[in-house]
């Protein structure tokens, strides 16, 4: 793996990289390439991390929504009437706080633009929003990158809260989490890692001087450390590899889900040679890999600086890295990290669906077709399936298979969710499948088998 980070830092023209990898929720280890201030980067040295603050801005607004301050699918103007003037196209919808966070509001992609605001006064953007900005799309129609959208985000915050953003997203995430290193501005001391750019193949430094906090900042704005990156990663990851006792620090997991969900389909795209379909959740990446499995993922970029994180969903294990060159591919380089990882088999299996439930019908179900009996067919199933065919004709059938195969026996269950999936089945000779999906009724009855012999 430090070759990959190696040959990045070398290819990419990179000052400095740091780089780790979370595993059972700590940082399992730390790496770097390059050097800030003549030393190799440190676990805890500060780097800006863009759009990977995107991931603080959205927990945020979940959490309030399930405080019950207000719900998703309100327009943002109803918080911020200021934002009133911020319409798509004629026949619009009103703009809701789930099209920003989602990245479905329509407005106009705005990184080159953005990147170089950040620390755009409340004036000067609300003559923006008077304006009405400019939309590529319908809201709701279709993905679209937007960082003025989380910038009305950090506005909704500020208007129902009473406090900026900023100050909220800091007591309720960063503090709680011990993340004493990130911060929305410049450190104050020397351990961080100063901004660059490749420029006639020279790496030089970037200026102007970092931008300072903000009205775009709940997009952008914050610096961070791989240190403090592993513990909001594990955070994130703990909802799904460990549903039943995530810390529920902040934001409950149920909601930490829902922010790793697809929200918005991206469509099919390629990072590091992997090509897969995407999609944008709740403030973060999500991505469905056919070898790696789904994939959950920020970036950040800003001029001087490159960041991703990205890890296995539900499996315990993510990487982080940290650059300080102009939009340093930080994103591939996670990629391949975690590639490595599950091709050294570093990465555990996904978590057992709990199915107990339909694995016992399984079982019921082999030895009804052993020993065929009405009574005990019409309290195992759903009252549909005697309607959708006979038990005589069942009977028949189950008859058929015993004599073609002997006295069945399951031998392998693979549940897809709760309430369906898959199991082998043998008798004497060779195995074969059968699929079966349980009704949502009270005591789960089988509504559905079929028998691939």
């Amino acid at each position: 793996m430090q070759r990959l980070a190696d040959a990045t830092a070398t290819n990419d023209h990179c000052p400095s990289i740091s780089w780790g990898v979370v595993a059972a929720g700590t940082l399992a280890h730390h790496g770097s390439a390059g050097t800030v201030n003549d030393e190799p980067p440190k676990l805890d040295t500060v780097y800006r991390i863009a759009s990977m603050t995107k991931s603080f801005t959205a927990a945020t607004a979940l959490a309030l929504r399930d405080q019950g301050v207000w719900s998703l699918d309100d327009s943002v103007a109803v918080y911020a009437p200021e934002l009133r003037d911020v319409k798509g196209p004629p026949s619009s919808p009103p703009l809701t706080l789930r099209h920003l966070l989602s990245m479905a509001s329509g407005l106009a992609t705005d990184d080159a633009w953005a990147d170089r605001h950040l620390d755009i006064t409340p004036e000067e953007i609300d003559a923006i929003y008077a304006g009405g900005p400019s939309f590529a799309h319908l809201p709701g129609a279709a993905y679209e990158y937007s960082n003025l959208g989380y910038a009305m985000i950090g506005r909704a915050i500020e208007r129902a809260t009473g406090r900026r953003a900023q100050q909220h997203i800091t007591e309720m995430f960063l503090t709680p989490l011990g993340l004493a290193d990130t911060t929305w501005t410049q450190p104050t001391h020397d351990n961080w890692a100063r901004p660059y750019r490749v420029q006639d193949g020279e790496i030089i430094p970037d200026t102007p001087a970092p931008l300072g906090d903000g009205e775009l900042a709940p997009m952008g704005g914050l610096w961070s450390t791989v240190s403090d990156l592993a513990k909001w990663v594990a955070w994130f990851d703990s909802a799904t590899s460990h549903p039943d006792h995530a810390p529920t620090i902040g934001l409950s997991a149920a909601s930490r889900r829902e922010m790793q969900r697809i929200h918005t389909y991206i469509g099919i795209n390629t990072v590091a040679e992997r090509t897969s379909p995407a999609g944008y959740g709740l403030g973060l990446n999500v991505r469905h890999d056919p070898t790696l499995g789904t994939i959950v993922s920020h970036a950040g970029g800003l001029p001087g600086y490159g960041s991703n994180m990205r890890w296995f969903a539900g499996r315990g294990v993510g990487v982080i890295a940290l650059s300080n060159t102009f939009y340093a591919p930080m994103s591939a380089l996670t990629m391949r990290l975690l590639a490595a990882l599950h091709t050294h088999g570093a990465v555990p299996a996904p978590p057992a669906i709990a199915a107990a439930g339909w694995a016992s019908a399984a079982h019921q179900l082999v030895d009804l077709l052993n020993n065929w009996e009405d009574a005990v067919a019409a309290e195992l199933f759903a009252d549909n399936v005697v309607l959708d065919e006979s038990f005589d004709r069942r009977r028949v059938d189950a008859q058929k298979l015993v004599t073609a195969h002997g006295t069945l026996r399951v031998i392998a269950l693979r549940a897809s969710s709760a309430t369906s999936g898959e199991f082998d089945v043998r008798g004497s000779g060779e195995k074969f499948r059968i699929t079966m999906e349980q009704s949502p009724l009270p005591g789960a009855q089988i509504q559905s088998f079929d028998v691939h012999d």
